[in-house]
């Protein structure tokens, strides 16, 4: 009933400040049959603010500044096995989330010039190390340096790793670092049956987000492409969900009352016109080609015009008189393509009237026909590589000796052939 022990039957670990002061004190319970909760640290003083206090920071600072590097880890022994092993970058929060406030005294002590400098997470593959690295992306936009995630294999945190496998393998953990961004996309569409449109689609919808919160004009464009490949999905539709993802962010929340807003490209799809297109490459491309086999589809190969009105388009407008010439079975008779016009669905006819009217970029008919044939063979070429890319994101979710494995591999090799015969007849 007296003065007792906070810390008895523990182990306990000095905690200091950046100075080398011992500010407070962590404890792990050593009997199995204590109790208490699994750390104790002293309570928050005047001195001690757990949001402040990163542990080993007096050990490590010195390298930290040298090198514009640290390893961020989970625990106190993870602190004790990194630097054993000869990273003596690491270190560790007291028993509370990493946050903006260590983000401050580590930007203090590598230097806010440190662009070129790393941090490296490393995060239980668990639900709470999941969590934790979720948390750590949010704020990472704070540092100036690039932010990394390093996980140890099946599972083991640095301490662990350090007792079964040694240094070595402390330090391999370290090098094979990854990316943040790719670390946190990883664990959004892991529940996701990637070999499902479903759930390419839902992978794509929570994955997109992280994507848009990327600032930099450089590195987003490049991430688009690594979700696409992870998806298996074509870049233009997830290059238009992280634009679409990076807008909803950036809007404030509508009433019930407010309308809500149209899905891109919708406004332009309630009455397209060849003024009001989108204009970019790939619309530009369905524009022309159309334009090309409306006014000279009868003096063009009738091979590739059929394969490449047999591919979906991605503007609506344009997609709706694809469809209406794809169900044209000889366009050498005459008349065709305006009986093909009249088969256009509204609201999309009058589109199909303008692209039949309008000038063909070209000097005359046989460079007309020159360049709409080009044109239907570049839009076979872009499926192709849009295959292409959906395959490459396949393989990497299947065994490489089982039977969607070798079918994969079969259709990767049939595709390079085709595309190598469609190049030699440019």
């Amino acid at each position: 009933r007296g003065v007792y022990d906070r810390f008895r039957g523990r182990v306990v670990w000095p905690i200091r400040d950046v100075t080398g002061q011992v500010i407070g004190f962590g404890a792990r319970r050593l009997h199995e049959d204590d109790n208490g909760p699994k750390y104790l640290n002293t309570p928050e003083t005047a001195v001690y603010r757990k949001a402040n206090v990163l542990y080993g920071l007096d050990l490590a600072k010195r390298d930290i500044s040298r090198e514009h590097r640290v390893v961020v880890v989970e625990g106190y022994t993870d602190v004790m096995a990194c630097h054993l092993a000869g990273i003596t970058t690491a270190i560790a929060t007291c028993g509370t989330a990493f946050g903006a406030d260590h983000i401050s005294v580590l930007r203090r002590v590598m230097g806010d010039d440190s662009a070129a400098g790393e941090v490296i997470f490393t995060f239980d593959p668990d639900a709470a190390g999941q969590k934790a690295a979720l948390r750590a992306f949010a704020d990472a936009k704070r540092f100036n340096a690039q932010t990394y995630v390093a996980t140890g294999p099946e599972g083991l945190d640095p301490c662990d790793l350090r007792l079964q496998r040694g240094d070595g393998a402390v330090r391999a953990m370290v090098t094979t670092k990854a990316p943040m961004v790719e670390f946190v996309i990883g664990q959004r569409i892991a529940g996701f049956d990637l070999a499902s449109v479903e759930g390419r689609v839902g992978a794509l919808r929570v994955a997109a987000p992280v994507v848009a919160e990327l600032r930099d004009p450089l590195l987003q464009p490049e991430y688009v492409r690594v979700l696409a490949r992870r998806l298996g999905m074509d870049t233009e539709d997830v290059r238009r969900e992280v634009t679409r993802a990076g807008r909803s962010s950036g809007e404030s929340v509508r009433t019930d009352a407010a309308p809500s807003a149209a899905p891109d490209g919708a406004a332009d799809a309630l009455r397209p016109t060849l003024a009001t297109l989108p204009r970019t490459r790939d619309v530009a491309m369905e524009r022309d080609a159309l334009m090309g086999v409306l006014q000279f589809g009868h003096r063009m190969d009738g091979d590739i015009v059929a394969r490449a009105v047999g591919l979906p388009f991605r503007h609506p407008g344009l997609d709706a008189v694809r469809q209406a010439v794809a169900g044209v079975d000889d366009l050498s008779r005459p008349g065709w393509a305006a009986d093909a016009i009249g088969n256009v669905r509204e609201p999309f006819r009058g589109l199909g009237a303008e692209l039949l009217a309008a000038n063909f970029p070209a000097q005359n008919d046989d460079e007309a026909v020159a360049s709409a044939t080009d044109l239907s063979r570049r839009l076979v070429m872009r499926a192709l590589e849009a295959e292409k890319h959906e395959l490459l994101g396949a393989i990497q979710r299947v065994a490489p000796d089982s039977d969607g494995g070798r079918s994969i591999r079969i259709r990767l090799r049939e595709i390079d052939a085709e595309r190598e015969r469609m190049l030699a007849e440019e």
